[in-house]
């Protein structure tokens, strides 16, 4: 059976995702290399331009959620794209006359996360208006296989272009992808969009402020998912700049090493979401939320005990390609059941509200992780963050509690129908 395309507008739309995924994983940790090799800045001036630019980002982020929420979410999500072209410009104009600065680094990397979570809370939304909601399940595995596909050649081909060319071709090719992703959202067109819910009347802006948490803590399994989604991501982002001082520092492992470590496993991504629809067909919309959120949280423990040698790179190797297909998996189901499961006069809302907690947990976590690795080790600190991982799992045991509602079972008959 020939399975039906999505649409014009959604292939648009996927396109400009890809263009600009792509960029930003050719420009991974682009702003951490300028600030070591052409602003000669230490370890702690990089570790604030990570965690400063996502915490302030996310504040800057908070009023965002309301004001797209009551407009058409293209232009929204175009002028997020601009945004983002326009400041990370400005760093290889400030490098060509010698003038760029560690503060134009931070300024650009908090308004890119800024306008990261705004785009991510329109375009979650606009994903609804250009496809059915049967295929809301492709649509978001077509996004997450694209997303671990990008990841396994964007770093390594971008390092190979900053060892070639220097250390701003890379923010050049992500500047440039935004505004690629904005043309191919403009080529969508206005009749793909539906109208904008109304503002509720009396309804007060510092009221709207706070919907998308409201939501979230009033609804028991989004608020189940919410708590573990935060939770697993802090802890899995905290682990990696660990890791990454372990392998690059005490066991000695080249940069290329690192890299690969990392891009192959990736493969899991594609595998993972390749696997969504057939899986939910199966097991079932919770069932492979309880089953692949658990699994994904047994996988970082391992990287604790990594050793020096091929043996050391191996154990990275195999802990994330386990991880990464397991998070893949669980990332293609999970989106679209919190899409499933939010009106459409809230989701914007949500996602920003989701956003702005994950980014705040992430910057958080990092660096009480950084604190404890400084105060015992690196690997003591993985041992700590595997071990609290292990815990999250008991959080998605209340899944299965309650009679599902009605979304739920029509959710999960499209997603049999549309898999079958």
């Amino acid at each position: 059976m020939v399975r039906r395309g999505l649409g014009r507008p959604f292939e648009l739309l996927w396109a400009a995702f890809a263009v600009s995924s792509y960029g930003t994983w050719l420009g991974f940790g682009a702003f951490a290399i300028v600030a070591v090799q052409v602003l000669h800045e230490g370890p702690a001036q990089v570790a604030v331009l990570s965690s400063a630019g996502l915490a302030v980002g996310a504040l800057l982020a908070l009023p965002i959620g309301p004001w797209v929420e009551f407009r058409r979410k293209r232009p929204v999500m175009i002028a997020m794209d601009l945004t983002r072209f326009g400041a990370l410009a400005t760093l290889p104009i400030a490098y060509a006359f010698g003038a760029l600065t560690f503060g134009q680094l931070l300024v650009v990397s908090v308004v890119v996360a800024a306008s990261k979570i705004a785009f991510g809370a329109a375009s979650g939304a606009f994903v609804k208006d250009v496809v059915e909601p049967s295929d809301l399940l492709r649509a978001n595995s077509r996004f997450e296989s694209t997303t671990w596909s990008a990841t396994v050649i964007g770093p390594t081909l971008g390092g190979a272009m900053v060892g070639l060319v220097g250390p701003v071709v890379t923010i050049c090719a992500d500047a440039v992808s935004y505004l690629l992703s904005a043309c191919g959202i403009v080529a969508i067109g206005r009749d793909a969009e539906t109208c904008p819910p109304g503002r509720p009347a009396g309804r007060t802006r510092l009221a709207d402020l706070a919907e998308g948490w409201r939501y979230i803590i009033g609804h028991r399994r989004l608020r189940l998912l919410f708590v573990n989604v935060v939770a697993v991501n802090g802890l899995i982002m905290a682990g990696e700049p660990l890791l990454a001082v372990l392998m690059l520092g005490d066991l000695g492992f080249s940069a290329w090493q690192y890299g690969l470590a990392f891009s192959v496993p990736c493969l899991g991504g594609l595998i993972g979401a390749r696997c969504a629809g057939r899986m939910v067909a199966r097991f079932g919309t919770h069932g492979i939320l309880i089953g692949a959120g658990t699994a994904r949280a047994c996988w970082p423990i391992g990287l604790a005990f990594v050793g020096p040698g091929v043996g050391g790179l191996a154990v990275v190797m195999i802990t994330e390609f386990g991880l990464i297909l397991c998070c893949s998996l669980f990332n293609s189901v999970f989106a679209t059941y919190r899409q499933r499961q939010t009106p459409a006069d809230r989701l914007t809302r949500l996602l920003t509200s989701w956003s702005i907690t994950t980014s705040l947990s992430i910057a958080a976590v990092t660096a009480l992780g950084g604190l404890l690795a400084a105060a015992t080790s690196p690997r003591a600190a993985l041992v700590v963050a595997g071990v609290l991982l292990l815990l999250t799992p008991f959080v998605l045991i209340g899944l299965r509690r309650g009679t599902p509602s009605s979304a739920d079972v029509v959710g999960q008959g499209a997603e049999s129908t549309a898999t079958a």
